[in-house]
């Protein structure tokens, strides 16, 4: 049975990976818009771009691992068309058979059109191109303006003032990351950037004015799933590919995983998009199994990480800005825990700089019990 995945991220890297490893030995091309072996994506606003790490550390195998794996890498190839019935997959270098399919297209920043009409330098962080871009930009004098404070806008911020910049980031919400966070301990975010010095604008439109002067614009308004493949081919989608439980789409034959993944996720009893690196993998292996026979389900909660500065964080579950706060340990130092509740059971818990409390966030969110401070 061959298996094409279509989207050489680490979702798709990592699906390709565990069919070998759980022992498949039929034929599985992996295919990658892009020209470099896959890579994770988070070094790009975090290590790589602070000039940390190098890009060879961000790939999830050497390149010569994809032949010595018998996994098919065909780079700089792209899929332009979709034939459920017929199996038939159109690419850039021609047509692919498949008996499953998996779709692991991702995502893609949404355009800032404001500042596309201006004549200040724009950029969007997706690639390690993008990356490089940044990095480039920043230094002592050089004036950036981040539209958007989200996860990635602050990080941006963040590795642009560690290497000099001046930065100002506007943001539309009262607070970064309110909606994800709430208001409580998004005020730590806020308090955090406006330590180091970012110029934060809250609240607030941007106007071709605010623009001018700049040496980078970043914009950081979030990513849009990329499902053309996927709606062209007639499968279901609504805010990225519809997948049931088992990460099958609306037709059978045909999985989808990671950022253009929208799943019914059977503990939270909704459907859930999630655009982070953790379930990239998790997604991944899933598929991987099903893809070859099996028959799980995804049960995995949302976790992601950050690092911004000197606060690390880490946060597992899914809680609205409108869900119950509780707080263990001390905001103003920046060492925390942190327990969302909704109607009285703990749905979402992070910890920041509390390296012991991994274990600790993740079994609150598992039982859904809040634990008792710690003295």
């Amino acid at each position: 049975m061959s298996i094409v995945i279509v989207g050489a991220g680490l979702a798709g890297a990592t699906a390709a990976t565990e069919l070998r490893e759980q022992g498949y030995e039929g034929p599985v091309v992996l295919l990658g818009a892009e020209d470099h072996p896959p890579y994770e994506r988070p070094p790009l606003s975090k290590a790589y771009l602070l000039g940390d790490d190098p890009f060879d550390k961000a790939l999830v195998h050497p390149a010569e691992w994809y032949a010595e794996h018998d996994v098919d890498l065909r780079l700089g190839v792209t899929a332009t068309g979709l034939d459920t019935d017929a199996h038939v997959l159109t690419t850039s270098a021609g047509e692919v058979t498949y008996e499953k399919l998996l779709l692991a297209t991702g995502a893609e920043p949404r355009v800032l059109p404001l500042a596309e009409e201006t004549d200040v330098p724009v950029a969007y962080l997706r690639t390690v191109e993008d990356s490089d871009r940044l990095r480039d930009a920043f230094g002592s004098g050089k004036r950036i303006v981040v539209v958007g404070g989200g996860w990635i806008g602050l990080e941006v911020a963040a590795a642009a003032r560690s290497a000099g910049s001046d930065v100002t980031v506007f943001e539309m919400d009262d607070l970064p990351l309110q909606r994800v966070l709430g208001p409580t301990v998004a005020q730590v975010f806020a308090d955090l950037h406006r330590e180091h010095g970012v110029d934060l604008r809250l609240g607030a439109e941007v106007t071709p004015a605010d623009l001018a002067g700049a040496d980078l614009v970043v914009a950081g308004i979030g990513v849009r799933p990329r499902v053309d493949l996927a709606h062209d081919g007639g499968l279901d989608v609504d805010d990225g590919v519809l997948v049931d439980s088992r990460l099958r789409t609306s037709v059978p034959s045909v999985y989808a995983v990671g950022d253009v993944a929208n799943h019914a996720h059977p503990r939270l009893g909704r459907r859930i998009r999630v655009e982070h690196w953790d379930t990239a993998i998790k997604q991944g292996k899933v598929a991987a199994h099903n893809l070859a026979g099996g028959d799980e389900e995804y049960e995995a909660m949302p976790y992601f990480f950050t690092d911004q500065y000197d606060l690390g964080m880490e946060y597992v579950g899914h809680a609205s800005a409108e869900d119950e706060v509780v707080v263990h340990g001390s905001l103003e130092d920046r060492e925390f825990r942190a327990f969302w509740l909704r109607d009285g059971d703990v749905v979402a818990a992070m910890h920041a700089n509390d390296w012991d409390a991994g274990d600790a966030i993740k079994a609150a969110v598992e039982s859904g019990e809040l634990p008792e401070e710690q003295s």
